[in-house]
């Protein structure tokens, strides 16, 4: 057997903030933003609405999606840097709210490839056969820790919530390969400082990114005995267009063939890949048995990719 995707929900909050929203309160232009980065809008969670109420919602979608109850559920993780509180866990609140009465719980913190952590941290349960079904959530509210004056910050990130259920597929489906790594020595370009607030070396962070989504890509499809040809759709954290672009250029895949919504949501963090993943699946842009990649990177310095065969 395999372990594959079972199902997949997502939820993005409904408050929409435009580029031209920013002009108004940053040194900043819509065509400037859409330009470098290709966001024209991002959602922003209202003061009320936390990571885990985001976590809930986009749980219980891909419970329906997947047909599985959650106290079938062996596991919840939530991969995320803006929890509620530091405890209880994100995990543990959605675990009551969702009735996951015998899931054990516990939060990743990977930053924007914390999704991709928790991927492969949930079929190494299930491969051993200790458990049978997982729910991975990513999610983060980004807009507690951003510097609304900071130009260079506000403008890129945004709010939202991604989720899979991860299960025993039919073999040959299922995750094929993966990669996961770490560089510490890059942390400094990438953290939340003393305010609270998310700082970010820019310049840095995007040669870090162009330079290692398209080499983690390349190092799955390998490690899976795959060819670039072989792949049907790429799955980038949604970070940047120029950033994802580089990936995609590099395995030489056609636009259509690439998950994109940054336009919409801006940058969700850990949500990101599993929000992208889960409209594409909606859409019925993903079919049965399309070889997938999905990558991703984050602060730490941190990144991950997975290649997987889709279907059941």
């Amino acid at each position: 057997m395999g372990v594959g995707v079972l199902g997949t929900g997502h939820y993005a909050p409904d408050n929409i903030v435009t580029n031209k929203d920013l002009e108004k309160i940053v040194d900043t232009t819509d065509e400037w933003i859409r330009s470098r980065t290709g966001i024209e809008e991002r959602r922003i969670a209202k003061d009320d609405e936390d990571s885990s109420d985001m976590a809930f919602m986009a749980a219980e979608r891909a419970l329906e999606n997947a047909n599985v109850k959650a106290e079938e559920l062996d596991l919840i993780l939530v991969a995320t840097v803006t929890p509620d509180t530091p405890f209880p866990s994100v995990s543990c609140m959605i675990q009551e709210r969702l009735g996951a009465t015998k899931a054990a719980a516990m939060d990743v913190g990977a930053a924007c490839a914390g999704f991709m952590y928790g991927m492969i941290t949930a079929q190494q349960f299930i491969k051993t056969n200790a458990y049978q079904k997982i729910l991975i959530v990513g999610v983060d509210k980004l807009s507690k820790i951003i510097d609304w004056t900071d130009r260079n910050t506000c403008v890129l990130l945004g709010d939202g919530a991604g989720a899979v259920v991860l299960g025993k597929v039919s073999e040959g489906k299922g995750i094929l390969s993966f990669e996961l790594g770490a560089d510490g020595s890059g942390g400094k370009e990438l953290y939340q400082n003393e305010a609270n607030h998310l700082v970010m070396n820019g310049r840095e962070v995007f040669k870090f990114a162009v330079r290692q989504m398209p080499q983690s890509c390349v190092n799955v499809i390998e490690k899976a005995g795959l060819n670039k040809e072989d792949v049907d759709y790429l799955v980038p954290h949604q970070a940047n267009i120029r950033i994802m672009e580089a990936a995609r250029q590099r395995l030489g895949i056609a636009e259509d063939r690439m998950a994109k919504t940054v336009q919409n949501y801006g940058n969700n963090s850990s949500a990101s890949i599993p929000i992208a993943l889960s409209e594409s699946v909606n859409k019925g842009i993903i079919k049965d048995n399309d070889i997938i990649v999905l990558v991703g990177f984050g602060g730490g310095l941190t990144w991950g990719a997975v290649a997987l065969k889709w279907g059941k």
